[in-house]
């Protein structure tokens, strides 16, 4: 039971990993205006909440590729 545990872990961590750098280099800015002009410090610094959160980033991105393709 305890390695089930750690390999869905390990998995939630490792999707969040890949999708964070793919996010904090393209889909922040598309999320948060102010953070378009943000510099790479910064983007390095979101990072770890990002890889935590990506299931709800990736929502938020998505809607909001959704919501700008309307307009």
């Amino acid at each position: 039971m305890a390695v089930a545990i750690l390999l869905i872990f390990a998995l939630y961590a490792a999707i969040g990993a890949l999708f964070g750098v793919l996010f904090v280099w393209r889909g922040v800015s598309r999320i948060d205006a102010a953070a378009n002009a943000a510099p790479w410090p910064f983007r390095l610094l979101i990072l770890p909440g990002v890889i935590a959160l990506w299931p709800m980033l990736a929502l938020r991105w998505h809607r909001a590729i959704r919501t700008r393709g309307r307009a």
